[in-house]
């Protein structure tokens, strides 16, 4: 098994708020990959102390240490076990009521001599190629379908629609949102390689279509995950025209881990 990471911030003045992990059990049964995107909240709506790049730490360090030490528990009872530590950790100085809480979006997976079980909460994405070469994109697009998830008045998303029935979930203080998350399972012998992306590394496909999901993986395979970083931000700074990105940030913080057995 090979594994690859690289996460890297938007704007080198500013704290990277993606985290990014592999954890590779003694004994070698199996392992995880927790792949987490925070949520920058708007300037002066913030009901917390403590920071984004704070919260996907705290959160992003306890989903690394249940994936593999409650191997027995399904991954939505990890994330719900691992949002609400979290929330504990500062509930005692922080709203965590505030809709703009810290948050973050959430891509899992784990594995097993047998199986590879996974969870994608929000716009991560996560892809499994199969052993033909085939390439399964898993994706949470409830934010995508969303009529102002154009990002044309992305406040009033925020407003009438994060984290409520209709709308789109990410992880923030409730535990019960990890019951909304995209889950599944595969057969081991079915899954030759994987990669999770957050979103500002998934802008290749997703902003400036450069390919689809299967030319992503195989750009990953050939150019190693710093290559698919470097690219996305060749495009970013290229597009003087923003005729891809639009009102997005110019660059996004992103991450990308690479699985191959």
């Amino acid at each position: 098994m090979r594994t690859e990471l690289v996460s890297e911030p938007g704007d080198p003045l500013r704290p990277n708020e993606d985290f990014a992990s592999v954890a590779l059990p003694a004994g070698g049964q199996g392992g995880a990959l927790v792949l987490l995107d925070g949520v920058t909240p708007p300037p002066g709506e913030y009901g917390c102390r403590h920071s984004v790049a704070w919260f996907t730490s705290r959160l992003g360090g306890t989903l690394t240490e249940l994936s593999v030490s409650e191997r027995d528990s399904p991954l939505p009872d990890v994330l719900s076990q691992a949002i609400s530590r979290t929330a504990r950790a500062h509930t005692q100085t922080c709203d965590l009521s505030h809709p703009r809480t810290p948050q973050a979006t959430v891509a899992l997976a784990r594995w097993s001599p047998t199986a590879v079980e996974y969870l994608v909460l929000s716009d991560s994405a996560l892809l499994f190629e199969s052993p033909d070469g085939v390439v399964t994109a898993v994706l949470d697009d409830r934010l995508s379908r969303l009529p102002a998830a154009s990002l044309a008045t992305a406040a009033i998303a925020d407003s009438t629609v994060r984290n409520k029935e209709g709308g789109f979930w990410t992880a923030a203080a409730d535990p019960a949102v990890a019951a909304r998350a995209v889950t599944g399972t595969v057969p081991l012998e079915q899954v030759r390689a994987l990669a999770a992306l957050t979103d500002g590394a998934a802008r290749w496909v997703e902003k400036f279509r450069e390919g689809d999901w299967t030319d992503c993986l195989t750009f990953v395979r050939k150019a190693g995950a710093h290559g698919l970083v470097e690219r996305v931000r060749q495009l970013e700074t290229t597009d003087v025209d923003r005729a891809f990105l639009g009102r997005g940030k110019r660059h996004d913080d992103a991450s990308v881990v690479f699985v191959n057995w």
